[in-house]
């Protein structure tokens, strides 16, 4: 009986660790939006130089909002942008005040995912700021991106500076003679942005393996 039951033994040990490493698995699937296949992190894109924002001057800092899907990518993307000095994900231009991202996903508080980039216009344009923006888009595709389906996932460009709209006018006419439809990207004054969760904040760098829609590729004029 012995000699059958070490066999035996082993085997059920084996089972029961080879479910539990499933059942992991699939809890840290159920943590990220649905997967999908259109884009990932480009870990090899060059890392921004950092030494820089130690010496720059935030009162010389401009700032946009783009919205363009899910902001994980986004924000991931502009990050990489070298004179980008800082990027947050939050809600904007919606009709509730401080929103869940559940309340959100709602459909229900008319907030959409954005990223609030903060840069410095001696590095780097708005110009170029916009037109990458265009480069991780659908700019036809209404209340989707990617695998990302709802009106929080629209696209749009929200500014906090009146001098700003005539260069964005120039951009969004400068796009539109790429198409025949109309674009589907709004073009209007920040009303409002609440920084979403904590967990939300720099979350392809907390999980490399996170769903993202965005296309890295345009970062490639960055590279030395």
């Amino acid at each position: 009986m012995k000699q059958l039951w070490k066999p035996f033994g082993v085997i059920i040990f084996a089972c029961v660790v080879f479910c539990a490493a499933g059942n992991l698995r699939q809890k840290n699937n159920s943590e990220t939006k649905n997967p999908g296949t259109s884009g990932r992190l480009d870990t090899s894109a060059p890392p921004q130089e950092e030494a820089w924002k130690t010496q720059a001057d935030p009162s010389s800092l401009r700032e946009i909002y783009y919205a363009g899907g899910c902001f994980w990518g986004d924000e991931s993307y502009f990050s990489q942008i070298p004179g980008v000095y800082d990027v947050t994900v939050g809600y904007a231009n919606g009709s509730t005040e401080n929103p869940t991202y559940e309340e959100v996903c709602s459909h229900r508080t008319g907030h959409a995912e954005t990223v609030h980039v903060q840069y410095d216009p001696s590095c780097v344009s708005l110009q170029t700021l916009t037109k990458h923006f265009f480069k991780i888009i659908d700019p036809l595709s209404v209340n989707r991106q990617g695998n990302d389906v709802g009106s929080q996932y629209r696209t749009g460009i929200y500014y906090t500076d009146e001098d700003d709209l005539e260069t964005l006018k120039g951009i969004m006419a400068d796009e539109q003679k790429k198409y025949d439809s109309p674009l589907a990207v709004e073009l209007l004054p920040l009303t409002c942005y609440y920084l979403a969760e904590e967990y939300h904040q720099d979350y392809l760098e907390k999980n490399p393996g996170g769903y993202c829609h965005v296309d890295f590729s345009g970062l490639s004029e960055f590279k030395n």
